[in-house]
């Protein structure tokens, strides 16, 4: 076996309802699957297939734990979302299929430096910076399928100090997870490991150093996290 140069990062990983740890592989995120948010971010989303981008597996910010507020930003906006966990690998699964790849649910908070996110697009540029940076991808234990089955409909929000921001229901996504499993699987290997943000509703927002984000999904669960200096 050879010896690695340097030493080896650990694996992320998120705490699983009933016991366990989930290993963090990838972290995939889809943009727009909600029409009123496609709508306040100025695009059509009668027209959009569903896009997706990435952060790293180490963005992951688990157990609640305070989430640094981040360099090179002065506009840090929450998105709340629907994450959905691969237990089981595959490559063109079809939609029929595609629950069957789950193997649990979470509620995340896909942070964004909406600044440079701005920045980049008027040049044409990437924005993984605006997207994948530390502790960007606030999670809450993962709950598994076999407690929840697969959530479709219910509430999903996001409150800062108490104050609701973000409202809506999840069967007003554009996409639902077997649809976004399908379309993902016919351009990447998912593999166990992997994690799906779904898209977050409208009533994004900014976030400000000494606040607390607390998201909520009906049947899911809560995530909270609070913004400290960085």
């Amino acid at each position: 076996m050879d010896d690695f140069v340097v030493a080896p990062p650990s694996v992320a990983t998120i705490p699983v309802q009933g016991g366990g740890q989930f290993p963090v592989r990838r972290i995939y995120c889809v943009g727009r699957n909600y029409a009123a948010h496609a709508r306040e971010m100025g695009a059509d989303p009668d027209r959009e297939p569903p896009f997706f981008f990435s952060k790293p597996a180490d963005a992951i910010l688990a157990c609640g734990g305070d989430l640094p507020y981040p360099p090179q930003t002065e506009d840090l906006h929450f998105e709340v979302e629907l994450v959905a966990a691969i237990g089981r690998a595959g490559a063109s699964i079809s939609v029929t299929e595609a629950l069957d790849h789950v193997f649990g649910y979470a509620v995340g908070i896909d942070m964004t430096r909406r600044d440079l996110q701005d920045a980049a697009k008027q040049m044409r540029r990437p924005w993984d910076l605006s997207k994948g940076f530390d502790h960007s991808a606030p999670i809450g234990d993962i709950v598994p399928v076999s407690r929840i089955g697969h959530p479709s409909s219910g509430t999903i929000e996001l409150a800062v100090d108490g104050d609701v921001r973000q409202s809506s229901d999840l069967e007003r996504m554009i996409w639902n997870v077997a649809e976004t499993v399908a379309h993902l699987s016919a351009s990447v290997r998912l593999a166990p490991g992997d994690l799906i943000f779904t898209g977050t509703p409208e009533g994004v927002g900014s976030v400000s150093r000494g606040q607390t984000m607390r998201g909520f999904i009906h049947g899911v669960g809560t995530i909270e996290t609070r913004v400290v200096p960085g």
